[in-house]
């Protein structure tokens, strides 16, 4: 019998050839948000190598949207030729192109992790960062809260950049609202304090995301995918939990989202993540059953036999491979094999399986 890790799986009128999928992984290799060879080498041989899905990493909407001044960008047309080259070539191999938009809010404006992933001030090519309060992700360092002005700002950037994507190719859209980067930091209680509309209650802090995800759908076709990253828990006590995690995702549901990539953490310094392998799986799991909508599973997940597991347990319906992808680029080719499952290779590399 053939594997569910190597089943189709067919979301609005894309069809992944298996339940395989490439997660975003910043490389810090961009100059000014411009994707170049190094990309393409990156995403284009994980295509090579199998996957289903291939979802580029997390492409800032703004410049200040930027984790690391080293960040991919999509804040302006010229992004957008590069990243056309490097779609053409994933769906060469037929594998589906996606694209992870995003803002970090406060933890913007750092190094990239070989340089120490500091925070960087102005002198050294840093920048101002926002959030939705005036409460840094560490005590000593500074952000300013977002006014109106401000968040009306973030919601056209991210539709501008929904315009981009479909201009450069890209076949799946991702949120991101995770990982304590700026949406994460309005849904919660920890990082927003405000008294506005975009603070306090549920239906307040979960504002800024519904107004995302509408005003991406005015530019993104309503027959290709959209999915939403969420942290299910801050892993700190008075913080986002599984069970708003819940209602957000059947919120989203009805909002025309198509899958939940749930993931964890990240939001506050403090956190106290107990990490093993499945660590985040019953997250998905919960969200899947609770809000009945299609999810992802990711973390510590690094064995055929696992991601299969996750599956035939109805844990989640695709599954995200970050560092074990970075340690092995033909994943999915040595996984089906693992797995008794004959799929085609690409025909250059054919001699070889």
């Amino acid at each position: 019998m053939a594997s569910l890790l190597f089943s189709p799986l067919t979301i609005k009128n894309r069809t992944f050839k298996n339940r395989i999928v490439i997660s975003p992984m910043c490389q810090y290799s961009a100059e000014d948000g411009f994707a170049n060879n190094w990309h393409l080498v990156h995403l284009g041989s994980r295509a090579v190598g199998g996957a289903g899905l291939i979802i580029q990493e997390a492409t800032a909407v703004s410049p200040e949207g930027r984790i690391s001044p080293e960040d991919l960008g999509i804040w302006k047309d010229e992004h957008v030729q590069k990243l056309k080259e490097i779609n053409a070539f994933i769906l060469s191999q037929n594998a589906i192109p996606g694209i992870q938009i995003a803002h970090a809010g406060r933890k913007a404006s750092v190094s990239a992790p070989w340089k120490g992933n500091k925070k960087l001030d102005k002198t050294q090519g840093g920048w101002q960062t926002v959030s939705a309060s005036a409460i840094g992700y560490h005590d000593e360092e500074q952000t300013t809260a977002l006014d109106q002005n401000g968040i009306q700002k973030v919601v056209t950037d991210f539709k501008a950049a929904a315009k981009r994507a479909v201009d450069a190719g890209f076949q799946v859209l991702e949120i991101h609202a995770a990982h304590g980067y700026l949406l994460h930091q309005f849904l919660s209680p920890l990082s927003n304090e405000r008294t506005d509309k975009y603070g306090g209650s549920f239906e307040n802090r979960i504002r800024l995301t519904l107004e995302i995800v509408e005003a991406v759908q005015t530019e993104w076709p309503l027959d290709l995918p959209l999915f939403v990253r969420i942290s299910a828990s801050d892993w700190a006590e008075g913080g986002w939990n599984l069970q708003e995690s819940i209602q957000l995702a059947a919120i989203l549901k009805q909002k025309g989202v198509d899958l939940i990539d749930v993931s964890s953490g990240g939001l506050v310094s403090h956190q106290k993540i107990a990490v093993g392998p499945n660590y985040q799986v019953s997250f998905s799991e919960n969200i899947k059953k609770g809000a009945d909508i299609k999810t992802s599973a990711v973390g510590l997940i690094t064995e055929a036999q696992q991601a299969e597991t996750i599956l035939q347990e109805n844990q989640a319906d695709l599954i995200m491979f970050g560092r074990e992808s970075l340690r092995n680029p033909n994943l999915p080719l040595d996984f089906a094999a693992l797995l008794n499952d004959d799929i085609q290779w690409p025909k250059q590399y054919e001699r070889a399986k």
